[in-house]
């Protein structure tokens, strides 16, 4: 019997190429003295788009963003993980910036977050309220007077909503 590869969706494509840029780009960005926060990288009205947010303790300025372009496109065209053309954007996470790694969950112990979950819990996957317990596996959050236990593996995304209140 001859064993059959499956062509993996463009979906899982895009997230091989966020990993490995991920992979490739993180030691530079960290030697710079920046963390990345996200990388995204998806079809848009322009084109395709390699967007990475980065931030340090003192912010991040447009110098900032502008160096570490610089160094990432030289890595990135060196390293050649993207084989159709693409921008390259870099920039600060912002007011409302995403949560990826359970640290950035920590810096946000008590304000209001947002978290859609990929598979539903209590038939919502959509959860916006004050975010009161980080653990190794995940998060509570107080929603609407009830508390939600939310694992990590099951986010699709989080982030911050700086403006709110709860």
């Amino acid at each position: 019997m001859k064993k059959t590869e499956t062509v993996p969706s463009a979906e899982e494509r895009n997230d091989q190429v966020i990993e490995r840029v991920w992979e490739v780009v993180e030691p530079v960005v960290r030697s710079e003295g920046m963390e990345i926060i996200e990388v995204e990288y998806r079809r848009e009205s322009i084109g395709w788009v390699l967007r990475i947010f980065v931030d340090q303790e003192r912010g991040v300025t447009v110098e900032d963003c502008a160096r570490i372009s610089q160094v990432v496109g030289d890595l990135l065209d060196v390293a050649d993980i993207i084989r159709n053309p693409y921008n390259l954007e870099v920039s600060s996470p912002g007011l409302n910036r995403p949560l990826r790694k359970r640290e950035h969950f920590e810096k946000c112990l008590g304000k209001v977050v947002e978290i859609k979950m990929v598979v539903p819990l209590s038939n919502r996957r959509n959860f916006k309220g004050n975010l009161r317990e980080v653990g190794e596996d995940g998060v509570k959050i107080e929603c609407e007077g009830r508390l939600f236990e939310l694992s990590f593996s099951n986010m699709d995304r989080a982030r911050l909503l700086y403006f709110e209140s709860q």
